[in-house]
């Protein structure tokens, strides 16, 4: 397999490209001048000559070599070559920390600040300065204002050495218009049309917004159920499910991702069976994982190889019952053969709901990781623990010291992410 260049000889020297990136921007308006083409065709180019570059098979470039490259793909567009282009080392930016081009890719599409036209409006070193000048901002909120400046430094130097890095939405819209910085919600399902339609139209906000949603869906009344208003049969929890699905398939996280979504079905409901095997093709619900909320009571009836009950939501009413070792079976079987559904145990989480008086624990976030309530929203961190390995008498050590003060700054950073977030639905706001 062929590796990208490692060095480039100039007549002012040898650069190490893995330290310097082409510059779209200079090369852009050098074709900008000499031809009738817009600022997206021109980076279109420089962007398919980069591209070149690190596909060629040498270790060491030289200018000429650059130069016959750079003269082949004017001439595949059909445009003139700038008189004024002179190729030099001025055309490498020196990094100011180290990415793969794959990583400098996925900012460009994902991260960067763009304007109305999509093109990139900041470098990624730029990119991280937004973000700690605007989590820093927080402080002003506790009188801290003589501390901002030196919060925003520290937030800068733990993004920017990846020692830390918030979740993708505090990245995309920190210091933006937007301003909605958290990952993950939880939002009620209602059992009603309006109910589930206003669940439906709030996780279309927060997809948009670059958030994920978690939904409950043990409130609906099961399929065949009796809808007293309209005199009909109810069409049961994964219908509705599916309607879900394929809004979220339309609206993007934040424009530039798929959405996600957890759905919950509590292993009392009726429709247990019909939720365990929905996603046996992955061709209906491929925007949702899904989880079984198993209860003490269920798994008691597992081990005791008994039947439970199955609990109408509706009236809370028992309508039936099942082999508890039978759906635990199921369970596990399709779980094992594609990845769904998860287990939470419901009763256990709530025995550590930290606010009871406030409601019952009912989901998690689209990854399962962070139970919520309805309407409320979590914002996450990662710590890249590899970098507090070091060498001590020629063995490696963990640096419990550095870590210990990464993470207390790591928490200022994430509560201070909470008072500048901006929420796209009002509960949501009150309830965080």
């Amino acid at each position: 397999m062929a590796q990208a260049p490692k060095f480039l000889v100039t007549d002012e020297g040898t650069i190490d490209l893995s330290t310097y990136r082409w510059d779209d921007d200079q090369f852009s308006d050098l074709l900008i001048k000499a031809n009738p083409i817009n600022s997206d065709q021109a980076m279109d180019i420089s962007r398919s000559l980069k591209e070149e570059i690190f596909k060629m098979e040498f270790e060491t470039i030289t200018i000429p070599l650059l130069e016959k490259l750079i003269d082949k793909k004017i001439q595949e567009y059909g445009l003139k070559k700038p008189s004024a282009i002179k190729i030099d080392r001025s055309f490498f930016k020196k990094e100011a920390f180290l990415l793969s081009e794959n990583a400098r890719i996925v900012l460009e599409r994902r991260y960067l600040k763009k304007d109305v036209n999509g093109q990139v409006q900041e470098t990624p070193e730029q990119m991280f300065r937004r973000v700690a000048r605007h989590i820093a901002k927080a402080e002003e909120k506790y009188g801290h204002g003589d501390k901002i400046k030196e919060l925003e430094e520290r937030f800068y130097e733990i993004m920017t050495e990846f020692k830390f890095l918030p979740n993708s939405p505090t990245l995309m819209n920190a210091g933006q218009a937007l301003g909605q910085l958290a990952a993950c919600f939880v939002l009620p399902v209602e059992d009603s049309m309006d109910g589930i339609f206003d669940s439906l139209k709030s996780a279309a906000l927060i997809h948009k917004s670059g958030g994920g949603t978690g939904f409950s869906f043990s409130r609906l009344r099961p399929k065949s159920a009796r809808v007293g208003t309209t005199g009909g049969i109810a069409s049961g929890p994964v219908s509705f499910m599916k309607i879900f699905n394929t809004a979220t398939e339309q609206v993007k996280q934040g424009g530039t991702r798929r959405g996600a979504n957890m759905a919950i079905l509590r292993v009392d409901h009726p429709d247990i069976m019909e939720f365990i095997w929905s996603k046996k093709t992955n061709s209906e619900l491929n925007n949702f994982n899904i989880s079984v909320g198993v209860t003490d009571e269920f798994m008691r009836a597992v081990k005791e190889g008994r039947s439970y009950d199955l609990i109408s939501p509706n009236g809370h009413v028992k309508v039936g019952e099942l082999n508890a070792m039978e759906v635990y079976q199921a369970l596990v079987q399709q779980a094992w053969e594609n990845g769904d559904p998860g287990i939470i145990f419901l009763d256990r989480i709530n025995q550590d709901n930290p606010t009871p008086m406030l409601g019952e624990i009912e989901s998690t976030n689209p990854c399962g990781e962070q139970p919520l309530l309805p309407m409320e929203a979590c914002n996450l961190g990662s710590i890249n623990l590899a970098k507090f390995i070091k060498e001590k008498n020629g063995d490696p050590i963990i640096d419990y010291q550095g870590l210990k003060e990464l993470i207390w700054l790591t928490v200022r950073y994430l509560d201070n992410v909470i008072d500048m977030s901006k929420y796209p639905i009002q509960e949501i706001d009150m309830m965080v």
